[in-house]
């Protein structure tokens, strides 16, 4: 189910991508990204929409994932 990131509050919505962005280890490349910074580009795609928030009633859990991949995550849960 996609979660409209309108309904949450901006600070559950900045814990959200944090915790995203801490479980996912992205690496930004050669250059040291800021926490603060990966947070705000995660919510940066969230808000264009290039991103949406999924919640899985099977695990019980929270994703951002691409919106082009969010048939296949459905489809996964």
């Amino acid at each position: 189910m996609i979660i409209p990131i309108e309904e949450l509050e901006a600070e559950t919505l900045a814990a959200i991508a944090e915790s995203f962005v801490l479980r996912e280890g992205t690496d930004y490349g050669e250059e040291e990204v800021s926490l603060s910074a990966k947070v705000e580009q995660v919510l940066v795609q969230l808000r264009s929409g290039e991103a949406v928030l999924l919640y899985s009633e099977l695990h019980e859990t929270v994703d951002i994932v691409p919106k082009d991949q969010v048939k296949f995550y459905l489809q996964g849960n």
